[in-house]
């Protein structure tokens, strides 16, 4: 449960776009070009640069900040922490640093052992509170704390009330991110019509939101729910464009598969999934969908 609980943390912290280290009112040119470093991804260049900034800004946090980044994409564990302690120890109102502690803390938790996962699990969830306690409108932290609540168990702090409020204050910030979020709650916990509805009051919104319309297809497919009206809006996707980052038309055409084999029409789903794989022949899940409708059952 830890270690599940911890990946999935790791996963969704190093995916957001956390807080970044605000601009002083005046940088030193060495400060500058070590930001430029990392900007344009020269990590080892940046590290050293940031090093020697260590001995002459020491007090700088978003000093520590960007070594606490760069040990990050090293996959160095324990340098991140470190960096990230100091940064919140230098300026211990920065939501975002503490945010990042947190992020830190669950990498580490996942490569621990069992009673190093509890004590790390622990130091996550305090950092990632803090966070949204120094600023509520931090939706990272708070979304961090979402997947911490749902995942850990009752005596590292997890509830999936907790992860219920945190979802719903999200919301209040931000309504499309907030109902991603507890949409996908409702449909961990099969609550599929109540997950439906919730992103209709999204399309009401935004009628033309990509995901809000491939989500209410997804989960009629996955819950065998509304299966008529998750038809409807995903092909509503077929007739949008979906962002880099969304679900492909592709995963559209699968998803019309999964429901015509909900309603027992084989040739439908054979179809959808032959048109997926025609517009991405690597469609992995369209692949497998196809192969087990033409294996015959014994």
């Amino acid at each position: 449960m830890l270690r599940r609980m911890s990946r999935r943390l790791l996963l969704l912290l190093l995916t957001a776009a956390l807080f970044s280290a605000p601009a002083a009112a005046e940088d030193s040119p060495a400060f500058t070009a070590a930001v430029d470093l990392f900007r344009d991804k020269r990590y080892p260049d940046a590290r050293t640069a940031f090093q020697v900034l260590t001995l002459d800004e020491p007090d700088n946090a978003r000093v520590r900040y960007y070594l606490g980044r760069i040990a990050t994409k090293r996959n160095d564990t324990d340098d991140a922490i470190l960096q990230f302690e100091k940064a919140v120890e230098l300026d211990p109102q920065n939501s975002g640093y503490f945010a990042e502690l947190g992020g830190a803390y669950g990498t580490a938790a996942s490569k621990a052992t069992l009673l190093s996962q509890i004590s790390l699990a622990k130091r996550c969830r305090e950092a990632l509170e803090h966070a949204v306690e120094l600023d509520p409108s931090n939706l990272d932290a708070r979304q961090g704390l979402v997947d911490f609540y749902r995942q850990a168990p009752g005596f590292l702090g997890g509830g999936v009330l907790k992860a219920y409020t945190q979802a719903e204050a999200i919301r209040k910030l931000d309504l499309e991110r907030g109902t991603l979020i507890l949409g996908q709650l409702y449909a961990r916990d099969h609550r599929f019509d109540e997950a439906i509805a919730l992103f209709n009051e999204l399309l009401a919104a935004q009628p033309d939101n990509y995901l809000a319309h491939y989500s209410i297809g997804r989960i009629a497919a996955e819950g065998g729910v509304q299966l008529e009206t998750g038809e409807n809006h995903l092909r509503h996707c077929l007739a949008l464009t979906p962002a880099a980052d969304e679900p492909s038309h592709a995963a559209a055409h699968w998803r019309l598969g999964n429901l015509a084999e909900r309603r027992k029409d084989s040739a439908s789903a054979r179809s959808a999934y032959e048109t997926a794989l025609q517009i991405d022949p690597k469609f992995r899940q369209a692949a497998d969908a196809l192969g087990k409708l033409n294996t015959p059952k014994s």
